[in-house]
């Protein structure tokens, strides 16, 4: 489901011959709601497509006046993965949660230059899907610079997901925002030339973001942007001398679905999470 509403752009003052400034006239812009997807049964499909509409027309971000629902019969057995564990990084300013995800990034190997290229395309706030960054250059891989990649057939059994909500509610994180997060990034983990991710939400109400990696697992930065910020962006980023194709095809194309949850923990500090078990 792909969600988003015409909004006005605020009026602009250009320069004219005589030197003059006047009101250039603003435009109607197409901005993003809502996205949701998932692999389903098809006894669930009524059900899903009436709360993915129910969400796209009551969403803090406003009421989606373009809706488009997608259903498509996936003919090939879906691969079964373990879902990345789950912890939150204390922390209590943007300033603070960037330096954080800088740090992590780091740790698992990816470049200050990649680090740095990540959060330029956060900041600019204008890529609709996810950039792929070479982790050691800091190269740009994906086709088209605007369009970026989206993260698609991907879900999550029902055993796997009352298990998985059951762990997030012992710690106040059993919402739909993270478990959707959670599923992408282990999707994206599970593809072997994935190094690591990083997220800040484009949604202006959700301050949350966080970094994903085979070793660190699914690790929530709260506050890592100002409430009511618009900016927001994902990037993957890949060793060097990927099969960008093959890259793109497992992420876009590959159906994938958690079979197993990993443990989730609630609030860690930085310090420790070396100790984890599964580092």
């Amino acid at each position: 489901m792909r969600a988003s509403k015409k909004v006005r752009s605020p009026k602009s003052k250009v320069k004219s011959q005589d030197l003059k400034y006047r009101n250039k006239n603003s435009k109607l812009t197409e901005i993003h709601i809502s996205g949701a997807e998932g692999i389903y049964e098809k006894s669930d499909i009524q059900e899903v497509v009436r709360k993915y509409i129910e969400r796209a027309l009551n969403h803090p971000r406003g009421k989606a006046d373009k809706i488009v629902m997608t259903i498509e019969n996936i003919k090939e057995k879906p691969k079964t993965i373990y879902a990345l564990p789950v912890a939150t990084i204390k922390n209590t300013t943007p300033r603070e949660g960037k330096k954080l995800a800088r740090q992590l990034l780091q740790l698992t190997g990816v470049s200050k230059l990649a680090v740095d290229r990540a959060f330029e395309l956060i900041k600019e706030d204008g890529m609709r899907g996810a950039a792929i960054i070479t982790a050691e250059k800091g190269k740009r891989l994906e086709p088209d610079k605007q369009k970026g990649i989206r993260v698609s057939r991907l879900g999550i059994t029902k055993s796997a997901l009352k298990q998985l909500s059951s762990k997030l509610s012992r710690h106040g994180n059993n919402t739909e925002t993270v478990k959707e997060a959670l599923i992408l990034a282990s999707k994206v983990l599970s593809c072997k030339h994935v190094v690591a991710e990083l997220c800040v939400s484009d949604d202006p109400y959700y301050t949350t973001g966080y970094v994903a990696s085979k070793d660190l697992g699914y690790l929530r930065i709260p506050n890592i942007k100002n409430k009511g910020s618009r900016s927001g962006g994902r990037a993957f980023f890949v060793k060097e001398g990927t099969d960008v194709r093959g890259l793109i095809e497992y992420l876009e194309r590959r159906p994938i679905i958690i079979g197993k949850v990993f443990s989730c923990k609630g609030k860690v500090l930085f310090n420790g999470i070396k100790n984890y078990h599964y580092i």
